[in-house]
């Protein structure tokens, strides 16, 4: 912890309830009046508006995707992330630098290059990586897919995420079970970190 604050990043494949339990935790901190914050990447500021664009485009060069999603993580934490941490806030981030390390990785195919444009990336207090089968995630997917959303290389990027699980102590939660289910393991593993009753 930071000055009293802490960051918390909520990691997984297209579909793994990532943006649903980001939003729901914050709501939980906040009615344990806990100062909490959502915030997510792609970010919606000039840079990630443009990566979000791209996502439905063809034929980007990926080593250029994964500088300018660098870059938008750059700005997330020197303007978001940092700033409220230092008030002392919960910031649950929706994605962040293990994104990157998984997606990138096997979109590039380079994974010293990718860590080496993320070394500046600040390591969360804590990441809970919301696991599930790409035919799960992907069957839950309602609006029209990217091109990232395709089941064989998202069972590349899973795996990825696996390994950076056990090499980096993320917690790993079975996003597969009901969104009940889930959600009571991520409370748990908050209360355990933040000593919530």
């Amino acid at each position: 912890m930071e000055g009293g604050g802490f960051f918390i990043a909520i990691e997984g494949i297209d579909g793994s309830g990532k943006t649903t339990h980001s939003r729901r935790l914050v709501k939980w901190l906040s009615k344990h009046d806990v100062k909490s914050l959502y915030t997510r990447e792609p970010t919606d500021g000039v840079i990630g508006r443009m990566l979000k664009k791209m996502a439905r485009q063809k034929n980007i060069d990926s080593k250029v995707e994964a500088l300018l999603f660098a870059a938008d993580r750059l700005e997330h934490l020197d303007k978001t992330i940092l700033p409220y941490v230092k008030k002392k806030y919960v910031v649950v981030s929706d994605r962040y630098v293990y994104s990157s390390l998984a997606y990138q990785t096997i979109a590039v195919g380079d994974p010293e290059w990718v860590r080496e444009i993320n070394k500046f990336a600040r390591k969360p207090d804590l990441t809970i990586l919301l696991d599930v089968e790409p035919r799960v995630g992907l069957s839950r997917i309602k609006r029209h897919k990217t091109r990232f959303e395709k089941e064989d290389f998202l069972e590349k990027v899973r795996q990825e995420y696996l390994r950076l699980a056990e090499e980096d102590g993320l917690k790993i939660i079975d996003a597969s079970k009901n969104v009940e289910e889930v959600f009571h393991e991520i409370i748990s593993v908050i209360k355990e970190y933040l000593k919530i009753r």
